[in-house]
């Protein structure tokens, strides 16, 4: 079982940059494919971008292609999220969730952190 606690959220303006970090508990965080979703208020929880288990395969919605990145230590248990260019349209709770599945996926996360809020103003 992996427990996941995400940070770095805030209120930026519009053109700005954020770096959301998940750090992860437990001794095996390398066995686990990570993803991060987000949800804006009054829609349901959509994809934003996936890392397979050793960081060498990523995926992402194609709102945010270009402008966010994910990345991932696995020394540091930690996952994160680099977005730039944000828009208001990106204002959500961003979640950082943990797979055993192997490879990318889009969906099928087994565990989820609590969220951090991202606001972006225009």
């Amino acid at each position: 079982q992996v427990q996941l606690v995400e940070s770095g959220g805030g209120l930026v303006q519009a053109g700005g940059s954020l770096r959301l970090s998940c750090a992860a508990s437990g001794r095996t965080f390398s066995r686990y494919s990570m993803g991060w979703f987000r949800q804006a208020p009054g829609k349901g929880r959509e994809f934003v971008a996936a890392i397979d288990q050793s960081g060498g395969s990523t995926r992402y919605a194609d709102s945010v292609k270009g402008r966010f990145t994910i990345s991932r230590d696995n020394a540091k248990k930690t996952v994160y999220l680099q977005m730039n260019s944000l828009n208001p349209e990106d204002t959500a709770v961003y979640y950082c969730a943990a797979t055993t599945i192997v490879g990318i996926t889009t969906w099928n996360y087994d565990y989820w952190g609590r969220g951090t809020q991202v606001t972006v103003s225009s």
